[in-house]
Parts: structure tokens; C-alpha cells; sequence
């Protein structure tokens, strides 16, 4: 047998006194292969070996083999060592839980103060924010102090006038279509031809849309 053949059986054998629990060479061989590199077919012989030479037992159940450590090497447990290690197993799995979830909320912190701004980077936006507000500061005191405000009583005058002449417009617009419907039906041409001789410019050729009163 080859150096490591006899390398592969002191690790499954020391592996299987350690956790001293039921495994197959399956087993075995997934939780051991990637830190000692052995192989599957490895891994079975030497189980196989160890068994031999009574180092560990073997059952069998159906068409797998079981291997275990022999227990005639490790001393009695009493029911009392028994109920003193489920106690010890049971605070354990309890601390496991309390330091788990202590990371936990620690991760959720640490990614709270990740995500936001350092010392620095605040400095700095409070600084843009004041420009922008001195800005806008300025502006408006250029708008109050500006003389050509116009009043309410001003505004309200424009809108009147414009509605006024809005409607003027609509008035004549309709009175110039109806003269020239008049004309055309004793003229011989086209309408367009009609507005060409006459020198009428429409709305649509000024490109000028009539706004709603």
C-alpha cells in the first residue's frame, strides 16, 4: 500500500473516531475530498480495510454499507453525563442563536452606515444647497425690486381687451367667409385661385391659430 493509501486511512480513521456517527463512503468521501483530495475509489477501500482489520464497524442495510467507529474504545456514558451534555448542547445552540442574530443586526447596521453620508460628503451637499439657495435668494430680490410689476387691476385689463378683440376677430373672420361663399358661387375659378387674385391672405397662411376666448 502507497504512502498516501496509508495517509487516506489515518484520516478516515481519525474522521469517523471524531465525529463518531453513522456515515457511508459516500459520505466520507464528500466531506473529505476537497481538503485531503480523496479519491471516491480511495476512500471506499480504505473503509473497506478499516473494517477488515476491525478498526471500525460495518453494517450493512440493503445494498449500502454503513461505517461507524468501534464505541468499545470510548468509556460508558452514564444518564447523567448524557442529560449533562443535551443541557450543554441546548445552552450552546442557544448562544449560537443570540451571537447569530447580534450579527445579523450588526450586518443590518453596518450597511445602514454604508449606505449613507460620510462627515465629509453632508459638508458638501449643505455647501451646494446654500448656493442654490443664495440663488435663488437673489433672483427673488431682483423680482421685488423690479419696477414694470404688473398689478391685478392691469392683468384683469389685458384679459378683457384680449377677449374683446378675440371675439372681434371671430366676428369679422365669419363675415369676411360668408362674403366670399357669396362671391364664389358665381366665380369661375378655385377658391385659392380667387384669394390669389383679390391679394387675401388667411389665418392658415400666416401660420396664425385663432385663440379660445
Amino acid at each position: 500500500m502507497s504512502k498516501k493509501d496509508n495517509g487516506g486511512l489515518t484520516v478516515i480513521f481519525a474522521y469517523l473516531n471524531e465525529k463518531n456517527r453513522p456515515y457511508s463512503a459516500q459520505d466520507v468521501f464528500n466531506n473529505l475530498q476537497k481538503q485531503h483530495g480523496l479519491g471516491k475509489t480511495a476512500v471506499v477501500k480504505a473503509m473497506e480495510q478499516l473494517a477488515l482489520e476491525g478498526k471500525i464497524k460495518e453494517k450493512t442495510y440493503g445494498k449500502q454499507k454503513i461505517y461507524f467507529a468501534d464505541q468499545a474504545q470510548f468509556a460508558e456514558v452514564s444518564e447523567a453525563d448524557l442529560k449533562a451534555i443535551d443541557s450543554r448542547s441546548l445552552h450552546l445552540c442557544a448562544e449560537v442563536r443570540d451571537i447569530s442574530q447580534g450579527c445579523r443586526q450588526l450586518d443590518t447596521e453596518l450597511k445602514e452606515l454604508n449606505s449613507s453620508l460620510t462627515t465629509e460628503e453632508i459638508i458638501s451637499e449643505i455647501q451646494e444647497l446654500k448656493e442654490v439657495c443664495s440663488g435663488y435668494s437673489e433672483h427673488l430680490e431682483k423680482i421685488k425690486s423690479a419696477t414694470n410689476h404688473v398689478t391685478p387691476e392691469q392683468k384683469e385689463m389685458v384679459y378683457k381687451e384680449r377677449h374683446l378683440y378675440v371675439k372681434e376677430w371671430k366676428k369679422r373672420k365669419r363675415l369676411a367667409a360668408d362674403m366670399m361663399s357669396s362671391i364664389l358661387e358665381g366665380y369661375p375659378k378655385t377658391k385659392k385661385q380667387f384669394l390669389e387674385e383679390v391679394g387675401v391672405e388667411t389665418d392658415e397662411d400666416c401660420k396664425v391659430t385663432m385663440p379660445s376666448t
